[in-house]
């Protein structure tokens, strides 16, 4: 029996350009963190007492004999390309909705290849797993995603990630002063404005305007230094994070028509009013997770305007996907 824990995480500049269509040509660039929100996937060979040789579990319950007949198409393609030839049993569970901005698909897919890996008695690379996932995700199931969500799944830690060029992916770590790295959690918050219900079109979208937005992308690449200069000045203040993440959300809101609509703009506009400095919608778009600065005595002021959300702490985390039980 194998568990792996791979964290999800938070993007917060650079979004966009980590699609390959863009970074082979433009090169991209992305600050983002993993955070104490997880995925788990519990997996194990399937004894040989029933009619079926592979139960997987996730929302639905799959009980089939062939790989080719299961429709997760996450699991499927995980167990082609690690040859699973036995019959195997997966169960996912997670602390946050799918499909959410979060990068939960490529979380679930970085969790679940290092889980087959050790059920192979194999130890990949947190570099593997990142490489793995993502031609899992773009070249095996063709989805409509970027690169830096299987990247921080499988690092974790408070990143700039760099696409392109000879190493196609490079991991900095950023670092932070921790009493500065204290401020910036302590002014962060994430509310849920409920489920999106075209991520995957709104992804589509921008992937397809990627020629008719080069100035956009480029400016949202050139955020990221921008951000970074602020996260390792000697100083203090933080305030320009926020102004920064307002900033590229104007930005980002415009790639495509898709990405926005009244109800998540009548919650930026109202969370502005209120004390936020700035923020993103998290993900392609649509709905899922928001994301503000707010200053922490300016925070009760937010929650009380934004009290139709569901408001979730968190933390930063450093450890990317574990494995956290394994017996045989």
């Amino acid at each position: 029996m194998i568990i792996s824990r791979t964290p999800f995480r938070i993007s917060f500049f650079g979004g966009g350009t980590d699609y390959p269509g863009w970074y082979r040509e433009h090169g991209g660039m992305v600050i983002s963190t993993s955070v104490d929100k997880y995925c788990y996937v519990t997996c194990r060979f399937l004894p040989p007492f029933f009619k079926f040789k592979h139960r997987i579990r996730y929302y639905v319950k799959e009980e089939v004999n062939t790989i080719d007949q299961i429709k997760h198409p996450s699991v499927r393609e995980c167990l082609r390309f690690m040859k699973i030839r036995d019959g195997v049993e997966i169960v996912h569970n997670a602390d946050l909705p799918a499909r959410s901005g979060l990068g939960s698909s490529s979380t679930f897919t970085v969790g679940l290849l290092h889980a087959l890996h050790t059920l192979k008695n194999q130890m990949p690379t947190k570099r593997d797993l990142a490489l793995q996932a993502i031609h899992v995700e773009q070249d095996m199931i063709k989805e409509n995603v970027g690169s830096q969500d299987q990247v921080i799944a499988a690092f974790g830690g408070f990143n700039k990630i760099i696409f392109g060029g000879v190493q196609e992916i490079t991991v900095a770590p950023i670092v932070i002063d921790p009493g500065k790295l204290k401020i910036l959690q302590e002014s962060l918050m994430l509310f849920f404005t409920g489920f999106p219900r075209n991520a995957h079109e709104v992804a589509a979208a921008q992937i397809k305007n990627i020629n008719e937005k080069k100035l956009d992308l480029g400016k949202m690449k050139e955020i990221v230094d921008e951000a970074l200069s602020i996260l390792i000045s000697p100083r203090d203040n933080l305030d320009d994070f926020g102004r920064l993440l307002h900033e590229q959300w104007q930005i980002k809101r415009t790639l495509t028509g898709l990405i926005t609509n009244s109800h998540i703009d009548n919650i930026y506009e109202t969370a502005l009013r209120a004390g936020s400095s700035g923020g993103k919608l998290l993900g392609a778009g649509g709905g899922g997770f928001i994301l503000f600065y707010v200053k922490p005595q300016l925070q009760q002021r937010v929650k009380k305007a934004l009290k139709q959300l569901l408001h979730i702490p968190f933390y930063f985390e450093h450890l990317g996907s574990q494995i956290v039980y394994y017996t045989k």
